[in-house]
């Protein structure tokens, strides 16, 4: 049931007083009879009739009956004040009273007029008015006389529900509600500038995906780390030198691996809340996990328009807190890392950071299609056995396809370099000429030799290896491609002779079938030797590239250790926090998405445009977590998605790849998967475009103006905005013109883009109008939104709240006079849980401390303490100038 409540002449204890009071809602269950305190209002100021903005609802799971009684408190706050974090509240015992929950939804109109007495009984202090609510009822018709007056509170009408139905409404799906949980939402209706009444319903729900994403992730690692060190160890006999890196190397990495084992146990083990708190960032076993990733959504239904959906995923800033920022973040630490690999001197062979991401490329594509030729060729040789001609043709094709693949993903000019370099780490390895690889100048000298290996004293007593043929490894992936020529001639020669021996028994079908049954066991024999020299020439192929290619990262994880394996938990960790807000975002955005071809269209055709609001200051720990944000959100580039059809119950989405390409397979049931374009539903992988802009706005970053350096995120805007245009243009490009809402037709993208463009070259403080143009071409391009801050709370609270009443002024008519009221009606929190049970309700004082629980931001905000105060001025006070200029 959801309830809301006003009073009526409240006595105060001066006549002079003006109160500023608040409701406190308790229940008393009748078996146990004890009290347990449930929820309260918002404070109301000055009046002794208070109509309150915020009812309390009791979710369907939670134990209430009709034998059930309701207590209500009535408080009176004073001393009131607002110059630190922790605000000190004063407050008083007015009155208090008791229904029977039974009474309530029995009475005739469904409200209960009660009288508020003292604690002794006695005396009494006004009444409360208190009301049962249907959720989603709202009244019709125009609204009476509207005021700008403080007094009146009939501005707002604010509810508060728990159930899962206010989620999702209609669309409360199965696969939904896998991902998303524990949803709260408030109910608005603000009047619109021709007096009519505008609703709101304002929700926020945590993600089941803060969890479900980091521990597959860490287990696709674990797999990664344990083939990579294999392949490491598959390396062969290598001469003193190597073999010593190679052990050290292996050992620094089954370190790493083991402590991977461990944080994804410790994950297992975890049964708490569905999301990682800000107070738990700095924790070790939690450091993968995102901070405070929720999904925060505004339904707006408009008396003249039609209904509009705003959502916005909120989170932490993805960093690794736990690591800390001493030496930076991730942007400063890995080009540190580079420059210093380049000057590693003799121990180990330099490669680009292109060539040693190539190498993990070819790895991958090697353990991805040598099972999948395998397959195929074994069912070649399974129709050859069946003779079944459409079979056969049907198997060749696959197999034709993978080889092709296969034969195509070495040739590269590193694979050749890698086996020459891996040939000069052989024990007695004797080159004649200088062992620099061929076409090295085109390649741009990614192999370079500072007192090449190959120098080092090798033992005499190891036999000499003849002098190393280049034009070897040619030859042998070439074999893959005439083995597979073979094959193919072999079967158009076998159903040429099927044929023509259909043809000839036409005239006497006994002898046909005599022919047939003879030809069945040619044609498995004849093929039989072609298929095993076909895998034969590729596992000769796998051998080698397998080794050159684990030679490459060898040189890779020699030339930095431990700093590179470092560098890489960084990485998997900030990654980790990016993937799950990523995921979450498209799978709220597909569900929101699926009626709409338009937005269907782009998906396969463009992609996705992932736009990240960053709140970090460019001081002292946060611009470290900048850098790491930084580069986790570009890292998301690397992510591709693929939308299935579900096969069970278990709607949660699948990740496969490995650190360099990651697809994320997202599970529809069946009803849904049919209303996706073809293109889709055959499993074509679609693209993200990430983007990230950054304006720091808290006092350090005044510092950091001041007295610091700001360049970390004048680069960063300017970097992601060539990355904005470029998905732009290809929008441009590949849409039709028509494909955006009817309400988005008449803004002008280019103008904005331009307006964003001037912003940034402009360099001013604080200048916030960077975000709101952000913010403003992502919903116009159809884009996820993300807000970002240290912690997602305070300022990720002020900016999702103002972007909300910002929408509603601009996009719904929302009243001129009543913007503040709304924003500050939707920045209202709610003292739940603030009074304990030994306060003395007479002369109690409530400390409101700084709350780590979802429940207090940003649907239910923090109150504005000081510094807030000032961050909000500006906010507002910018985007209502660039408003009307």
């Amino acid at each position: 049931i959801s309830v809301e409540f006003s009073c009526k002449g409240l006595v105060a204890a001066t006549r002079d007083r003006k109160l500023n009071t608040f409701i406190q809602v308790s229940v008393v269950h009748p078996a146990e009879h004890i009290l347990t305190r449930y929820s309260s209002t918002e404070i109301v100021e000055g009046t002794r009739d208070p109509l309150f903005l915020t009812g309390v609802t009791f979710p369907p799971e939670y134990p209430i009956y009709e034998e059930t009684k309701i207590k209500l408190t009535v408080y009176d706050v004073k001393d009131k004040s607002q110059g630190t974090v922790s605000i000190l509240l004063h407050f008083f015992f007015l009155g208090c009273t008791t229904f029977r929950v039974g009474d309530l939804v029995k009475s005739k109109e469904q409200q209960l007029t009660l009288t508020l007495r003292t604690s002794d009984g006695g005396k009494t202090v006004g009444t409360i008015e208190v009301n049962l609510v249907k959720m989603g009822e709202f009244e019709d018709g125009e609204m009476g006389h509207i005021t700008t007056d403080a007094q009146d509170q009939k501005c707002a009408l604010v509810r508060e529900c728990t159930t899962p139905e206010g989620l999702s409404g209609k669309d409360n799906l199965p696969s939904l509600n896998a991902v998303l949980k524990n949803p709260i939402c408030k109910l608005y209706r603000f009047p619109t500038s021709d007096n009519k009444w505008m609703r709101i319903r304002e929700q926020m729900a945590e993600t089941t995906l803060s969890f479900h994403v980091p521990k597959e992730l860490i287990n696709l690692h674990i797999k990664e780390d344990m083939r990579r060190n294999q392949e490491l160890k598959d390396l062969g006999e290598l001469a003193p030198h190597w073999d010593n890196m190679r052990k050290s190397v292996i050992a620094h990495c089954d370190q790493m691996l083991s402590m991977y084992q461990d944080t994804l146990a410790e994950l297992g083990k975890h049964t708490g809340s569905s999301f990682k708190s800000s107070c738990s960032k700095g924790e070790k076993t939690l450091e993968f996990i995102p901070i405070n990733l929720h999904l925060q959504r505004m339904h707006v239904h408009s008396p003249r328009l039609k209904d509009a959906l705003y959502d916005v995923i909120t989170v932490g800033a993805p960093a690794a807190h736990f690591q800390g920022f001493k030496n930076g973040g991730l942007r400063k630490l890995l080009s540190k890392f580079e420059a210093e690999r380049r000057n590693t001197g003799y121990q180990c062979i330099y490669y680009s950071p292109e060539n040693t991401a190539k190498a993990k490329e070819v790895l991958s594509n090697i353990n991805h299609l040598q099972p999948l030729i395998s397959s195929h060729a074994d069912l070649l040789l399974n129709s050859a056995s069946q003779h079944s001609p459409d079979s056969l043709k049907n198997s060749l094709k696959m197999l034709s396809e993978k080889t092709e693949l296969f034969v195509h993903a070495f040739k590269d000019q590193l694979v050749r370099s890698a086996l020459l370099a891996l040939y000069t780490a052989r024990p007695g390895c004797v080159i004649k000429k200088p062992a620099v690889p061929r076409n090295s100048a085109e390649e741009g000298d990614d192999l370079k030799h500072q007192d090449h290996p190959s120098q080092i004293k090798r033992q005499d007593s190891i036999p000499h290896h003849s002098e190393y043929d280049e034009e070897e490894w040619d030859r042998v992936w070439a074999n893959v491609g005439k083995s597979l020529n073979c094959v193919i001639a072999m079967v158009d020669r076998l159903l040429e002779k099927d044929s023509s021996k259909i043809k000839e028994g036409e005239n006497d079908p006994s002898a046909a079938d005599c022919k047939v049954l003879h030809a069945g066991g040619d044609w498995y024999e004849q093929l039989y030797p072609l298929v095993i020299t076909l895998k034969d020439c590729m596992g000769e192929v796998v051998t080698r590239a397998k080794q050159s290619m684990a030679f490459v990262l060898l040189q890779e994880l020699a030339c930095g250790l431990p700093q590179c394996l470092m560098l890489t938990l960084r990485r998997d960790i900030v990654f980790s926090q990016a993937l799950a807000g990523l995921v979450c975002g498209f799978i709220i955005k597909l569900h929101t998405s699926l009626h709409d071809q338009g937005f269907l269209q782009q998906l396969h055709t463009v992609g996705l445009l992932v736009q990240y609001e960053g709140l970090l200051s460019t001081y002292s720990e946060e611009a470290g977590m900048l850098e790491d944000m930084a580069v986790g959100i570009s890292d998301l580039q690397k992510v591709m998605f693929k939308v299935i059809e579900a096969k069970s119950e278990d709607f949660l989405p699948i990740i496969t790849g490995r650190r360099e390409h990651y697809v994320i397979e997202v599970q529809l049931p069946a009803k849904m998967f049919e209303l996706l374009p073809q293109e889709i539903k055959e499993g074509k992988l679609l693209r993200m475009y990430p983007v990230l802009f950054n304006v720091g706005i808290n006092e350090q970053q005044t510092l950091a103006e001041r007295f610091g350096d700001t360049t970390l995120q004048e680069n960063i805007n300017q970097e992601n905005l060539e990355l904005l245009k470029e998905y732009y243009n290809l929008f441009t490009e590949k849409m039709p013109p028509d494909c955006l809402p009817h309400f988005q037709e008449q803004n002008d993208l280019k103008g904005l883009l331009e307006n964003l463009h001037q912003n940034i070259q402009a360099k001013r403080r604080k200048n916030v109008e960077i975000m709101w143009l952000a913010a403003t071409i992502c919903r116009k391009l159809n884009g996820v939104r993300f807000t970002c801050c240290k912690s997602a709370k305070d300022r990720t609270s002020m900016s999702v709240t103002l972007e909300q009443c910002s929408i509603l002024r601009d996009e719904h008519q929302l009243h001129k006079d009543f913007f503040i009221r709304a924003l500050d009606c939707m920045r209202s929190r709610q003292t739940q849980g603030a009074l304990n049970e030994s306060d003395d309700p007479e002369t109690g004082c409530l400390t409101d401390n700084k709350p780590t629980s979802r429940h207090f931001y940003p649907v239910a905000l923090l109150l504005v303490s000081s510094h807030l105060l000032v961050v909000w001025l500006i906010l507002s006070l910018a985007l209502l100038l660039a408003k009307y200029q």
